[in-house]
């Protein structure tokens, strides 16, 4: 005899795949090729690197299928050594966001410390430790550099990916081919010849997106071209299992002597239980100075340049420079990879290519419209913020979310945006890095200097340059998707320009606080509630009248409901924070919308962490927020402005 009866219903199988993102509303008839169209897509993209793989993974999870959707790549496989190996702050938050940040925490090195090394006075020194600061000084939920390999990063995206793709990134199929042709066929205008194991193929897209480094064919391929310059400057890089007696290896150091300068980047425990080290090696009297010029990454003279750098070159100089400490290879096997390059910073003066109406066709991220140096640690970090500014505003935009041009027959310039705000961002990189990769080639602090840069000079420039390299300074400029100009009259909404510190910005990424979930008593992180799924969200920063039924806040709040439900649905989401009240808060007395549509959203706002204060929003006041899908602020409005708010998703999302 059955001790119980179960009883179960066909929706159980929903919580099965509890993490899959729900897709995007789609206002477009769904893609849906016949067998002779199965040579067309709406996105294809060229590359599976870092860059590639967040932007094949982020259209997946909006809810872009294989039929919709090819990412090709020429290797078999991830990457298995060298490149890229620093995952910033504000890259780890966009991993959280995505549900696969774990295995970075856990695996990688943390670098929480950069310790400055410069000659010393003390000639039986030779070298000491000037300074030690940390690693990352904006606030950041990550307050520390992730160091693990490039080819683990594309594993665990990759990973991820195929929860939402079948086919996954389609491997050993190489471009051949690329141009734009709107006679025939005006809705797939960009036709690509591929090799898929050798065996040819014609495909077309309404978008392509040229994801493919450096020496990209989709950038020369619709006639763009990398500009810039080379500097005067080889730098030899090794990954290797070091045997020293140097006190701060597990450190980021910056060591200058008088032979010459070594970077320092600790990396990840392997699987025998040992530690990685990165070196980045000064090799001098390699090259003379560089010319400017189009695509400088084809230069004649760079793999000659190069070619004259060998691994046991590398290892002498950077034992010379590490003088009067050792370092070596701790056994003849310890040698992971080795490589030379020669620092330039080069940049394309454009990241679309556009069809005859003005709308976007062909678009290039990361390494195929800037590169630098890898002293900043930007590269990879850079190209993946690329694709995760451009993913929603092409998803939006294919699924008919974006409202027709005020101008008729022109196209929403969304899309237009992603130049907008990245090519500007790419710029500032350039900027940045130059400075800081010539300084640290330089002998600065000796009298060998050329730039004259003193010790505590190199020291500021990075302090200074820390917030745009951990990615938390970034700023967009004002465009359709960042409303700044406003006057805000004799009283502002926001006081404050501390904008590092999470004082509230247009353009700024939402600065991470925790608040107690005042459902369940959870203490939850802000950004878990900004999660990587293609909605925009209404911050509602409540003011300390909630209780009072005619008030500001229950006005907001029940306009606020009425005003998502204009657009498509679960495309707007609600967080919902209070200050601290002179009365006790239930369901009964406040408005029911709070419970009825943001019961797991509303959150205490400065028991654990002063939430208003951090954004610069007076409680009494109170304010409210629109945050992109990006995680970044949109706009800024008074509490009771709804009309801005409106006028703000209004120009970005179609109505129904």
């Amino acid at each position: 005899m059955p001790l119980f009866t179960e009883h179960a219903s066909s929706w159980r199988d929903l919580r099965a795949l509890p993490c899959f993102a729900p897709a995007l509303p789609r206002l477009t008839p769904e893609f849906a090729p016949t067998e002779n169209e199965a040579h067309r897509y709406e996105v294809v993209i060229v590359g599976a690197g870092p860059a590639g793989l967040m932007l094949h993974l982020l259209l997946a999870r909006y809810g872009l299928t294989d039929k919709s959707l090819l990412c090709i790549d020429s290797k078999p496989g991830t990457l298995k050594s060298g490149q890229a190996d620093g995952v910033q702050p504000r890259t780890l938050e966009v991993f959280k966001s995505l549900g696969i940040s774990d295995e970075i925490e856990n695996e990688a090195c943390q670098m929480w410390e950069f310790a400055f090394w410069n000659t010393s006075d003390d000639p039986a020194k030779v070298i000491e430790r000037r300074s030690v600061v940390p690693e990352v000084i904006p606030p950041a939920r990550f307050p520390y550099e992730a160091t693990i390999h490039q080819g683990r990063v594309e594993r665990i995206m990759e990973t991820d990916l195929l929860r939402y793709s079948q086919r996954g990134v389609l491997r050993d199929t190489k471009l051949v081919s690329l141009r734009i042709d709107e006679s025939a066929d005006p809705e797939f205008p960009v036709i690509a010849e591929i090799e898929i194991n050798g065996i040819p193929k014609i495909i077309r897209t309404k978008h392509l997106v040229g994801a493919d480094g450096a020496h990209s064919l989709v950038r020369k391929s619709v006639g763009l071209s990398l500009e810039g310059q080379s500097l005067d400057h080889i730098w030899g890089v090794v990954d290797l299992i070091v045997d020293t007696n140097f006190p701060d290896i597990r450190r980021r150091c910056a060591i200058h002597s008088h032979a010459g300068s070594v970077m320092v980047i600790p990396r990840e425990r392997i699987s025998t239980g040992e530690y990685i080290t990165r070196l980045y090696v000064n090799m001098p009297g390699v090259v003379e100075p560089g010319s400017a010029g189009a695509d400088a990454d084809l230069k004649k003279d760079a793999k000659g340049n190069r070619s004259k750098v060998t691994l046991e070159g590398i290892l002498k100089q950077a034992q010379d420079v590490f003088e009067p400490y050792y370092i070596r290879p701790k056994r003849d096997d310890s040698i992971d990879w080795w490589a030379a390059y020669q620092i330039g910073q080069r940049m394309c003066p454009e990241f679309i290519v556009k069809d005859s109406s003005g709308l976007g066709r062909v678009f290039i991220v990361g390494d195929a419209c800037h590169t630098h140096s890898p002293k900043a640690g930007q590269g990879m970090n850079v190209s993946m913020m690329d694709s995760y500014n451009l993913a929603w505003k092409l998803a939006y935009h294919i699924n008919g979310l974006i409202p027709l041009s005020s101008t008729k027959g022109s196209p929403s310039p969304l899309l237009d945006t992603y130049n907008t705000e990245r090519h500007a961002n790419a710029q500032q990189l350039i900027d940045f890095d130059r400075k800081f990769s010539s300084g640290f080639s330089d002998k600065v602090g000796t009298t060998e200097s050329k730039s004259g840069l003193s010790h505590a000079e190199f020291v500021d420039l990075f302090n200074t340059g820390c917030g745009f390299t951990s990615g938390c300074g970034v700023e967009y400029v004002e465009n359709l998707a960042v409303e700044r100009s406003v006057a805000y009259g004799s009283s502002p909404v926001v006081s404050g320009d501390d904008f590092l510190s999470g004082i509230l910005r247009p353009g700024r990424r939402l600065l991470n606080v925790k608040l107690k979930r005042f459902a369940d008593g959870w203490h939850r992180d802000i950004q878990d509630d900004l999660a990587s799924t293609g909605r925009f969200r209404v911050l509602i920063l409540l003011s300390t009248d909630l209780l009072n039924p005619t008030g500001s806040s229950a006005t907001a709040l029940k306009a606020t409901t009425n005003l998502i439900q204009q657009f498509p649905s679960s495309l707007i989401e609600q967080i919902i924070v209070h200050p601290r009240l002179s009365g006790e808060i239930t369901w009964e007395n406040i408005p029911s919308c709070v419970k009825e549509q943001a019961e797991m959203s509303f959150y205490n706002g400065y028991e654990l962490e002063d939430a208003h204060r951090t954004y610069g929003v007076d409680p009494a006041r109170g304010a409210m927020v629109v945050v992109r899908p990006d995680g970044y602020v949109g706009v800024v409005a008074a509490l009771g402005d709804l009309a801005r708010v409106e006028g703000f998703l209004e120009r970005i999302i179609k109505r129904v």
